[in-house]
């Protein structure tokens, strides 16, 4: 089900995705809050459509202003332990890597989700991107709900 927001004109565009912060300082008075605060904090978001011929709107935030869009929750990518991980099951995250360089760092670490919190796994992807763990960690890529409960 989609929500229609305010985001900065440059995330405002069909597919981007966004990790929703919550509010900031500038927003306290802001004409507008109401239309911009109005998703889940934490969560991961894709534009699915820019509103036709809505015009930009000022914010302090935001130097470009804001648009209007529709946003749905989006699926997280994420690397967790390969031992009873299967579609329907639920996981946490390994926790921190400090190796940033590696190419599942970003799948290790992964935008919209939280260390502690568990997931559901809505779709096994396959094997991570990486060659070997530097952590010596048996981990599997995944995909959690876009729910994220």
């Amino acid at each position: 089900m989609s929500t229609i927001t305010l985001v900065g004109t440059r995330l405002a565009d069909v597919g981007q995705e966004f990790v929703y912060q919550g509010e900031a300082s500038a927003c306290e008075g802001c004409p507008y809050r109401n239309q911009c605060l109005n998703l889940s904090e934490g969560v991961k978001y894709r534009v699915t459509d820019v509103r036709e011929g809505a015009q930009t709107l000022p914010c302090g935030v935001h130097d470009d202003g804001v648009s209007a869009v529709e946003v749905e929750p989006a699926t997280v990518r994420a690397n967790v332990s390969a031992r009873n991980a299967y579609a329907g099951s639920n996981a946490k995250l390994e926790g921190p890597c400090p190796h940033v360089e590696c190419p599942s760092h970003e799948f290790c670490e992964p935008a919209g989700a939280d260390f502690g919190e568990e997931y559901r796994i809505s779709k096994i992807v396959g094997d991570p991107p990486h060659d070997y763990c530097h952590l010596d960690r048996d981990l599997t890529l995944v995909e959690f709900d876009e729910t994220n409960e």
